[in-house]
């Protein structure tokens, strides 16, 4: 069985940053994050996840990342304690729920547990304002020096020897507060995959600035998905792997 674990937001990256392209319009979870474009500027409103625990949790779908898009109650969690039991992990950061259910079905298919980060300071759909340049999150991606916070506890990477790891794309790049997290661990003998959500950005360069931030670990390729992606689209995906 699949574990949910919880685990608090917090990105950012390097000195000032020339401004980033405005995020792609059809992006899911924030600008640039995957669904439909209506979506991501009209749901942006109900954004943001609620924090959740690392209780255990069968591994669900759901859709692509939408930056304006809402997340359904049922995909809000509290933070947990942190537990494993297998060799694999599936850590996320989902604002909206549409990379989360990319990563649920990650975490079926590989019989992974599951790892949730939250923010201490949850976003606001104002925060995910993509069209607002004074936003919380544009802010963000504008420095990349930024860190922020993550609010759910520390989940235990012992025992686990493949970690993906999960996030929407916002302004063409991995939010911030992935780089607080692989910045917090030693994954020293780890296989570390990423993989993100956005309705047509591809990961660029994210998979390199998180292993360039985490300095340990071994990095594969990561690959963008669409929220709606297939079972069996990602089960290729995850067989070209080994």
């Amino acid at each position: 069985m699949a574990f949910i674990l919880m685990t608090g937001l917090a990105a950012c990256a390097g000195n000032t940053a020339p401004t980033p392209s405005a995020p792609d319009a059809a992006s899911s979870e924030i600008s640039a994050s995957d669904t439909s474009a209506s979506e991501d500027a009209q749901a942006a409103a109900s954004a943001a996840e609620s924090s959740t625990s690392a209780e255990p949790v069968s591994a669900a779908s759901a859709s692509d990342e939408a930056f304006s898009e809402p997340e359904s109650s049922d995909e809000a969690a509290e933070p947990q304690d942190a537990t494993n039991g297998k060799g694999t992990l599936v850590v996320v950061f989902s604002a909206t729920g549409t990379t989360l259910g990319v990563a649920e079905k990650i975490a079926a298919i590989e019989d992974a547990d599951l790892y949730k980060i939250k923010a201490a300071q949850e976003y606001t759909s104002a925060d995910l304002n993509w069209n607002d340049s004074g936003s919380r999150s544009t802010k963000e991606q504008n420095d990349k020096s930024v860190r922020p916070e993550i609010g759910s506890e520390r989940v235990s990477l012992e025992g686990y020897d493949t970690i993906y790891i999960g996030f929407p794309i916002w302004w063409g790049e991995e939010p911030r507060i992935m780089d607080t997290f692989v910045e917090s661990y030693d994954f020293g003998g780890i296989t570390l995959i990423s993989f993100c959500t956005s309705s047509s950005s591809g990961i660029g360069r994210s998979g390199q600035n998180l292993a360039e931030n985490a300095r340990s670990g071994n990095w594969l390729d990561g690959r963008r998905f669409s929220g709606n992606v297939s079972e069996s689209e990602l089960q290729e995906w995850i067989g070209s792997l080994k």
